[in-house]
């Protein structure tokens, strides 16, 4: 691997690249890092599913941003679609976020006892660990707060990462670009209504069999 910017080497250490000593709890919630696949043309998803929009480049990264988080927050949609199972990072938890409570319970990441629910304090009960936070709909502000360690990785969908920008939430973003074209109605990597945009600043860009590797913290 590769880095192009700031000043371009030849080899560097990707654990190094993403070490960040600013990863910490603050504000009274953990850090928020966002981790994102997408095509060149905007693409999130083929077929619904991320994964072939990667490459062994892309799963090192994906698995070393797993090795820095304590919780993974991801879409109850997104949950189902990637067909999420237990972490390999023994005591990670992986929280998902839904309105409705309607997931299998059955899946291994519930029967693991891995995964807890983020949910609204009127939605339906549920058989696993959860948190409750807002009426109609989930405060995900308030969630985050309530979520244990220093470091939470959000893997989306587009709708959560979207309230994450939302509401300010949202402290670093780190974007996979794919060497391919997709075209069709695949989603973007973010859907959010915003009075105005929100500045990053870029970290660092890596290459490796021509994934481009972005890491910008906001600003």
């Amino acid at each position: 691997m590769r880095r192009l910017f700031p000043e371009a080497l030849d080899a560097v250490d990707p654990v190094a690249a993403y070490t960040d000593a600013r990863r910490r709890r603050h504000d009274g919630r953990p850090w928020v890092l966002v981790n994102m696949i997408t095509s060149l043309d905007g693409a999130v998803a083929i077929d619904q599913r991320s994964g072939g929009l990667g490459g062994p480049a892309d799963q090192r990264v994906f698995h070393l941003l797993r090795d820095l988080a304590d919780v993974v927050l991801v879409g109850a949609g997104t949950a189902r679609a990637e067909r999420y199972g237990p972490p390999a990072k023994p005591g990670q938890r992986i929280a998902v976020v839904t309105r409705s409570a309607n997931l299998d319970w059955s899946s291994p990441l519930f029967a693991s006892g891995a995964g807890i629910v983020v949910t609204a304090e009127d939605a339906p009960a549920v058989p696993v660990d959860s948190i409750r936070a807002g009426r109609g709909a989930v405060d995900l502000g308030a969630a985050l707060e309530r979520l244990e360690g220093e470091v939470v990785l959000c893997e989306g969908g587009p709708e959560l990462n979207g309230e994450l920008i939302t509401i300010g939430a949202a402290d670093e973003w780190c974007l996979t670009l794919s060497p391919m074209l997709v075209g069709g109605g695949a989603g973007r990597a973010a859907r959010a209504t915003m009075s105005r945009p929100t500045g990053f600043d870029l970290v660092h860009v890596l290459e490796e069999a021509g994934f481009l590797f972005l890491r910008a913290v906001r600003a």
